[in-house]
């Protein structure tokens, strides 16, 4: 399994906001694509930060969201949150419970 995250800069008062979007649109799309498997939203309410997960069944679903520009698609639903320019990061899962 793969994990993908985007480390957002977010604007505090609009913490939940933004995982309202996420959970109400953002995820409802994601079980659309082929390999989806779960997501998560975390948030620090003292830095206002925002990290979005998507678990994916192998790195080939993970990217194919990325060269069909869903992942893009997704992303840009979030830019009025942001503070500054988001970091994609990508991890397989080796351990899960």
């Amino acid at each position: 399994m793969f994990a993908r995250l985007t480390r957002i800069k977010t604007k505090i008062e609009r913490l939940d906001e933004a995982a309202k979007l996420f959970e109400e649109s953002v995820i409802p799309l994601c079980k659309k694509q082929k390999g989806y498997k779960g997501a998560y939203f975390l948030i620090d309410r003292k830095t206002g930060e925002s990290i979005p997960i998507t678990l994916w069944e192998n790195e080939e679903d993970m990217l194919a969201t990325e060269s069909s520009h869903f992942f893009q698609e997704q992303l840009v639903r979030f830019m009025t949150f942001f503070k500054a320019p988001p970091i994609r990061e990508a991890y397989e899962v080796v351990v899960q419970d």
